[in-house]
């Protein structure tokens, strides 16, 4: 057991759980913080790594294309999973936190602003990152190829090797891990808040439970899972739990997650509902790309995920993992990925009609019959009848008038 390591874990998962024992408003209060600090940092990395000798190098090697990979399965698959992450696609993390916000308010206008922040801080990111990595070659007289890592090692091996070739390494150096710290205290603690917002959602026990004691379930049992990973190789197992943890089955999940919505749910259903929402219904665009377009891509990325598939290996493939160690990362990824069929083959079983065909149809539709918001009554032109509309604004009226009162409760209290 590396216990310094160990220690850091403990101080880690405390941090999380001062963030989220008072509920999403603290949360919210807190990401100010968090989220704001790292971009102000960032640029003035990305500034001061633009002046080191040896920058142009490394922009070059980040901005120019290769063109001759344009083609390989691989690029687009790594490129689909790093705005699945980025992002938070199909994590839970975008719909948990969402479902905090008002009924009414403009979803395209922060869909379109999430994405674009997101894309303009990763361009900026790249700057500074290869920026240092270019006078990291410069200074070892090497090509940026060369210098070029990524995962842990970039983080704690080549860029602080690289911090400390600049000008007051000490102060970068500080700037640099603090941008980690509140970067990563973001994701972490948006990981644990998906966990608890789906057990209060999903189980009536966990609702009757204090948010604070839920709260410090979770974050000790997560930190009992992370235990592992901090002892001498722990390396080895976090590099097979990052790899079978996310990049087969996110895929995977995101194609029935939309499948879910726009077939069993139905995309005429779901514009229903955004018009209810934002006053107007969305294009037919929308429409097309929830039905055909986004199930399509993804697909076809997960089938080159598949069909590309390669054991995971460590320090660039000098070590190979034993067999027993990618059983337990299919066991891994098989968690995440059985509960779709079993669930499938249970409501086709428990489905009261005699034939297949009808058995699969019955289990293929949506178990929400009316809208709980705005009602299943809809006429031919999409608009809900008078009297929903009524009930809806007295619903909304009443939602948005116990969120100004209760600003700083949990969505359960509201």
């Amino acid at each position: 057991m590396r216990f310094e390591l160990l220690l850091l874990l403990v101080v880690a998962w405390v941090v999380v759980y001062l963030c989220l024992w008072r509920g999403v408003a603290l949360t919210g209060k807190i990401v100010y913080i968090t989220a704001s600090v790292p971009c102000f940092l960032l640029v003035a990395f990305a500034i001061r790594g633009l002046t080191l000798p040896g920058a142009d190098k490394g922009l070059l090697f980040f901005f120019r294309p290769d063109w001759s990979r344009i083609l390989e399965p691989n690029i687009w698959v790594n490129a689909a999973s790093q705005v699945f992450n980025s992002i938070g696609i199909a994590f839970g993390s975008l719909i948990a936190f969402s479902s905090y916000n008002k009924f009414q308010g403009p979803v395209l206008r922060d869909t379109i602003i999430v994405t674009f922040v997101d894309a303009i801080v990763s361009i900026v990111c790249g700057v500074a990152v290869f920026s240092v990595l270019g006078n990291l070659a410069h200074e070892q007289g090497k090509e940026v190829k060369d210098v070029v890592t990524d995962g842990p090692g970039l983080v704690f091996v080549v860029f602080p090797h690289a911090l400390s070739q600049m000008p007051f390494p000490q102060v970068w150096s500080v700037v640099f891990f603090l941008m980690l710290l509140c970067l990563g205290i973001d994701s972490q603690f948006a990981t644990v808040e998906v966990i608890i917002t789906s057990l209060k959602d999903g189980f009536k026990t966990m609702q009757d439970l204090r948010h604070e004691v839920l709260v410090l379930i979770v974050c000790a049992a997560s930190f009992i899972f992370g235990i592992p990973h901090v002892m001498q190789g722990g390396i080895y197992s976090f590099t097979i739990v990052d790899f079978y943890s996310a990049t087969i089955s996110l895929m995977f999940i995101a194609l029935f997650e939309t499948v879910a919505i726009v077939w069993c749910y139905g995309a005429e259903r779901l514009a229903n509902n955004v018009q209810d929402m934002t006053g107007s219904r969305p294009s037919v665009f929308f429409t097309i790309c929830w039905k055909y377009v986004a199930p399509l891509l993804i697909l076809v990325i997960w089938v080159f995920t598949m069909t590309n598939y390669t054991t995971p290996s460590f320090n660039s493939g000098k070590y190979i993992f034993p067999t027993w160690c990618l059983a337990i990362g299919w066991l891994i990824t098989s968690l995440s990925l059985v509960s779709i069929p079993l669930v499938a083959l249970l409501q086709i079983w428990r489905t009261k009609e005699k034939k297949i065909c009808d058995k699969l149809k019955s289990a293929f539709k949506s178990r929400i019959e009316d809208c709980p918001c705005c009602g299943g009554e809809f006429d031919r032109h999409g608009q809900a009848h008078s009297s929903r509309v009524n009930l809806l604004n007295n619903i909304v009226n009443e939602h948005n008038g116990l969120n100004e009162h209760n600003r700083l409760t949990s969505k359960q209290d509201v």
